[in-house]
């Protein structure tokens, strides 16, 4: 059984929680996160620490307050730091500029691709690095998947969308010979 449902999250100095009828409202310097909590977990504030307890005893009950108690955290680690995610755009003539709150990518299609990224969701360029900051870890991871998803990496010469931690495994191609 995993234990990370037990452990307990502390909470920053500049952070306000506010729990109420299995709401959760977040509020920091970085923005407000609220999400609705699971009826079969509650959750404990006191003394600047989130406990994140069951309401019954069962197996699936620890699961979902695991999960909680990850979301909790997420959204507390959001509103103070922020998350980012990195991608990376490899391929000749494949490049992306912002308009507005749209990122255009050139990805080898006859058409220009327009990507509409969320409100809460920034984005920058540097040459062929598509950077994406936002409070929410979810969204973000959401948003950065949909982006990867317009040019998957293939595995001959790499050409595609990319995270910047990831590893494309190539494979060779045909040599010709008999």
């Amino acid at each position: 059984m995993s234990r990370v449902g037990r452990k307990p999250i502390p909470i920053p100095d500049n952070t306000k929680i506010l729990y109420k009828d299995g709401v959760i409202t977040v509020q920091g310097e970085k923005g407000t996160l609220t999400r609705t909590v699971h009826p079969d977990v509650d959750l404990k504030i006191e003394d600047r620490v989130v406990n994140v307890t069951t309401k019954k005893d069962d197996r699936s009950t620890h699961a979902v307050q695991g999960l909680v108690r990850s979301l909790v955290a997420n959204m507390i680690t959001g509103v103070s730091k922020g998350f980012e995610r990195i991608l990376e755009i490899n391929g000749i003539g494949y490049r992306a500029e912002v308009k507005g709150k749209n990122v255009v990518f050139n990805l080898g299609y006859s058409h220009p691709v327009t990507f509409n990224v969320p409100e809460d969701i920034a984005v920058s360029i540097e040459k062929n690095s598509l950077k994406l900051a936002g409070t929410d870890k979810e969204k973000l991871g959401h948003t950065a998947a949909s982006i990867r998803r317009l040019r998957p990496p293939e595995p001959y010469k790499g050409k595609g969308i990319k995270y910047a931690e990831e590893y494309i495994q190539r494979k060779a191609g045909k040599t010709g010979t008999k």
